[in-house]
């Protein structure tokens, strides 16, 4: 249902949108395309009757554009409800395991979560259902019989196996908001939905590999090759679901304090010296408390990072003091302190709840950046305050024994 961030090349095609929500065919969908392709269109003859050949594999391919619609209406369920909830979708991907809905949801609940979660397999149910009462008025020995008990039988596979308990399969994120609702810590709702995963996918297998084997009827290759397929996709989403659990863990311990550096906000046209004025007097700086956290004033002192705003209020950038202090003292008071603003990357102003809080929102906005990410980061909360800076050494060195 949500996957991590990527530049918009690495999405695929972008085929349209829904609702303004961009909606990518995956570059490895054409493999799955290709593997329904070939084993779909041999049943196209021997269902029927009536076609082989060119014409079965022409069937084939509408099957395969079908499944295709399918999985959108899955991940348009995700997608629209998420929206409905407030939540910022950015994309919408079809790709070689069906498919992904990307969407911000650093502030959900459990509740949400499990109505987010339950949208897509219950929009393929209601396409199951359609296609059962349209499949009563049709030859079911037609080929529009063939497709349309294809594509009723795959959206109700799809439904019904997608609500089982495991990430990383919708109803693994319904365990997950669950757990995370009765014991509050979303962090082990995610170990837990993680572990069922890896139950469900042993469990799938054996009964579709094992299972036969015992009865002396051993699976077919076809069989063989999408329970290895789909146990391989399911294995490594719910290893991810319980490797991510477990960062997360480490990652809530450190307190944003610890790597909170004071941040002076000034005018971008208030002058050279009054800044320098300002940052000289600020309590003599700032320093490392016992903690590893920064206190005001005493020995060791550091001056504040000085962060403009635009006459909006508007983060700009930061100022550099030693090209300041370059400006010749009779000129420090005429010259505004934005001749010394630096911009800074896109994402180094990053959303915190508050002081008190922890360094997880600035992790998530680092891997967001991948190896684009800022070497300093502006703590803000919702309201607009500034908290302070973060750069990444400290906060590197603050997952350091």
């Amino acid at each position: 249902m949500t996957a991590g961030p990527g530049t918009t090349a690495s999405y695929g095609w972008r085929i349209g949108d829904i609702r303004g929500i961009p909606v990518y065919l995956g570059r490895s969908w054409p493999v799955i395309a290709i593997i329904v392709v070939v084993t779909f269109a041999p049943n196209v003859s021997t269902s029927t009757g009536q076609y082989g050949g060119v014409f079965g594999y022409a069937v084939a391919v509408a099957y395969a554009v079908l499944l295709l619609l399918s999985v959108l209406a899955h991940e348009a369920g995700h997608a629209l409800v998420a929206r409905r909830f407030g939540f910022r979708v950015d994309r919408v991907v079809a790709d070689l395991w069906g498919g992904h809905t990307v969407y911000d949801s650093s502030t959900s609940r459990a509740g949400t979560s499990a109505v987010i979660s339950v949208s897509g397999p219950l929009a393929n149910l209601v396409l199951a259902g359609i296609g059962y009462a349209v499949m009563r008025a049709v030859d079911p020995d037609g080929v529009v019989g063939l497709l349309l008990f294809a594509v009723t039988l795959t959206n109700a596979f799809v439904g019904f196996f997608n609500l089982l308990p495991g990430l990383p399969l919708d109803g693994g994120y319904l365990v997950h908001a669950l757990v995370w609702k009765v014991t509050g810590d979303r962090n082990r709702a995610l170990m837990v939905a993680g572990w069922l995963g890896r139950v469900v996918t042993v469990v799938f297998v054996l009964w579709l590999v094992g299972r036969p084997l015992l009865l002396g009827q051993p699976p077919s290759l076809v069989t063989i090759v999408w329970c290895g397929l789909i146990g391989a996709f399911l294995w490594m989403g719910a290893t991810s679901a319980i490797r991510a659990g477990e960062s997360r863990r480490v990652i809530e311990r450190v307190p944003l304090a610890k790597v909170l550096r004071p941040a002076m906000v000034v005018g971008v046209g208030e002058s050279v010296a009054s800044v320098l004025a300002r940052v000289d007097g600020a309590a003599s700086g700032s320093r490392r408390d016992g903690d590893g956290g920064w206190a005001v004033g005493g020995s060791g002192a550091v001056a504040p990072v000085v962060v403009a705003v635009g006459r909006s209020g508007e983060v700009l950038g930061i100022a550099d003091l030693d090209a300041a202090r370059g400006i010749d003292g009779a000129r420090q008071g005429q010259v505004p302190v934005e001749a010394v603003v630096g911009r800074q990357p896109d994402g180094w102003v990053v959303m915190v709840d508050s002081r008190e809080g922890d360094v997880s929102g600035l992790v998530s906005a680092v891997a967001a950046s991948g190896s684009a990410a800022p070497p300093t980061l502006l703590a803000v909360t919702p309201t607009g305050e500034v908290l302070g800076t973060v750069t990444l050494a400290d906060l590197s060195a603050a997952f350091t024994p």
